[in-house]
């Protein structure tokens, strides 16, 4: 008999090791909470149990309720939310609430073991009876076990209910042994409680600073901090919609909760290397902007231009009057052209500042030619109308932005990679760098910083590259530009992928499962939702 009780207790402390094996593996709260309960139960042989946490404001709320006889499951994964109110540790006056036997363990660090509630002096079970009552239910043995955490703070409260008896299946009291492995129980739950915690304001601590990093960038420039933002939900859209696919090249992709995790940390960094970029660079909103657009600076010279011919014409006709003729009337219509001619060049510097079309040769040559022009300017000199820094710019032939600016705008990369790469990532964040990194390069290796090719590249970071466009085309808070329509957006996507700029695989389950639509609802003005017509769409295959 005694060499069975020593391997029944033997068998008990093996399932006690498995047990915090099992606990120490569990990543989810609420998982993690209803197995220590049912562990807890099981390995103490009783009928019932409740999981308490202790709140900061001093009270103790349930969050697992199990009873076995009755088929009752609370809370956890049972789908059923706890509506019982909380236990208040002390009462309104400051007393410490001792008549109630889970308020009393905590608020005296021990455990109680009760052999028959309704037997039991100085505690108040009259909420117990009337669950008895209304279930046909008998409470007898009580075990309740506070757990702390390692710096001896509780953190929740175990309480089981009715222990049963192996050889009878009656209820009986909680043994010694019983209350041994439940506290020993109690504090390795207590362990893996604690490191869940941890581990969860570790990341939301670390969340946190990236999200300091995009509001500096968004200080900075309204429009990139927008961009960062949106770009991790696109690509978090179309990797789940990759990581649904059954057939294709792709079908292999799969993504654990840990995958998805470091994509969209990836995806909230992929441009925190803007940090460093020139706001008067990221928000140049014309070709000729600084600090301010310079094109009004022109527009000036212009009306010079225009008061030097009309004062031109006054001499004339001041010359004319004191010989006693008329200003001869080819001077007066050389005038009305010339200042015609003006405000036909103004307009169309105004529209090349904006940089919206494409600036061909022939129209590079119009501004060549209205630099030319003379003036004298503010210092009194006469001078070229335009400067050459000022043609330059005026000549930018797509976009706002010269050579020079476009380079400083692409170094926003090299600059995320060395952030990131400088960081000591832990295991399951290894790939932050190189999926944050990889959105500018191109599938014919035509790419920046490294020229990768599509192979050389990650799933991720191809479908961030494709992310990063398509938010950039529908953006509708740049500053020089509106929003693009769906269709027209596509459409660009669509060359893109024929140009092997894009990978064709994620741009084709891009437009099937309709993943710009699935973003385009929560993000896009209702003017930008035009019709679809998958079928108009370049390089698309259905």
């Amino acid at each position: 008999m005694q060499k069975s009780s020593h391997n029944h207790l033997l068998q008990r402390l093996e399932e006690l090791n498995a047990i915090g094996v099992a606990l120490s593996r569990e990543k989810d709260l609420n998982r993690l909470l209803e197995a220590i309960l049912e562990a807890a139960i099981h390995i103490t042989h009783c009928d019932a149990g409740t999981l308490y946490s202790v709140q900061d404001d001093d009270t103790l709320h349930f969050k697992i309720v199990r009873t076995k006889s009755l088929g009752i499951a609370i809370g956890g994964t049972s789908g059923k939310q706890v509506t019982f109110p909380p236990v208040p540790l002390y009462g309104p006056s400051g007393e410490p609430n001792s008549h109630n036997v889970v308020a009393y363990a905590v608020i005296n660090d021990k455990t109680v073991n009760i052999a028959d509630a309704y037997n039991e002096q100085g505690f108040d079970f009259s909420g117990t009876r009337k669950f008895d009552a209304a279930n046909h239910y008998r409470s007898r043995s009580f075990l309740t076990v506070p757990m702390k955490n390692h710096e001896g703070k509780i953190i929740a409260v175990l309480q089981l209910l009715n222990a049963i008896d192996l050889d009878t299946g009656e209820v009986t009291v909680f043994s010694n042994s019983d209350q041994h492995l439940a506290e020993s129980l109690a504090s390795q739950a207590a362990i893996s409680i604690t490191n869940h915690a941890l581990i969860d304001q570790l990341e939301k601590l670390f969340e946190g600073f990236i999200t300091l990093i995009n509001i500096a960038i968004d200080e900075k420039s309204p429009y990139t901090g927008g961009h960062c933002e949106r770009v991790p939900i696109i690509t978090m859209l179309l990797a789940e919609a990759v990581n649904k696919t059954q057939d294709g090249p792709l079908a292999g992709f799969q993504m654990t909760d840990k995958d998805r995790y470091e994509l969209k940390i990836a995806g909230l960094l992929h441009d925190c290397g803007k940090v460093t970029t020139p706001v008067h660079v990221v928000d140049k909103a014309t070709k000729l902007q600084t600090l301010f657009d310079r094109i009004h600076l022109i527009d000036t010279r212009f009306e010079v231009l225009k008061r030097d011919a009309e004062i031109a014409l006054l001499k004339e006709k001041i010359v004319a009057l004191e010989a006693g003729n008329n200003a001869p009337a080819a001077c007066e219509k050389a005038c009305r052209e010339r200042i015609a001619q003006l405000d036909d060049d103004r307009e169309f510097l105004r529209k090349a500042n904006i940089g919206g079309e494409f600036m061909s040769p022939v129209l590079q040559q119009r501004v060549q030619q209205i630099g030319q022009y003379r003036w004298v300017n503010e210092q009194g000199e006469e001078s070229n109308f335009l400067s050459q820094e000022e043609i330059y710019n005026l000549n930018v032939a797509h976009g706002t932005l010269t050579a020079e600016e476009r380079e400083i705008i692409n170094h926003h990369i090299a600059s995320t990679i060395n952030m990131l790469e400088a960081l000591s990532w832990p295991n399951h964040l290894k790939r932050v760098p190189e999926f944050a990194g990889g959105h500018h390069e191109r599938m014919d290796g035509r790419g920046y910083p490294k020229g990768l090719k599509g192979p050389e590249m990650s799933i991720q970071a191809r479908i961030m590259a494709i992310a990063d466009i398509f938010e950039a085309l529908t953006a509708k808070d740049r500053p020089y530009k509106e929003g693009k329509k769906l269709s027209e957006a596509l459409t660009i996507l669509g060359r893109m992928k024929l140009d092997q700029h894009i990978d064709p695989d994620l741009f084709d389950i891009f437009i099937r499962n309709q993943v710009y639509l699935e973003y385009a609802k929560d993000f896009l003005e209702p003017y930008q939702l035009d019709a679809i017509d998958v079928t108009k769409i370049p390089g698309y295959t259905p």
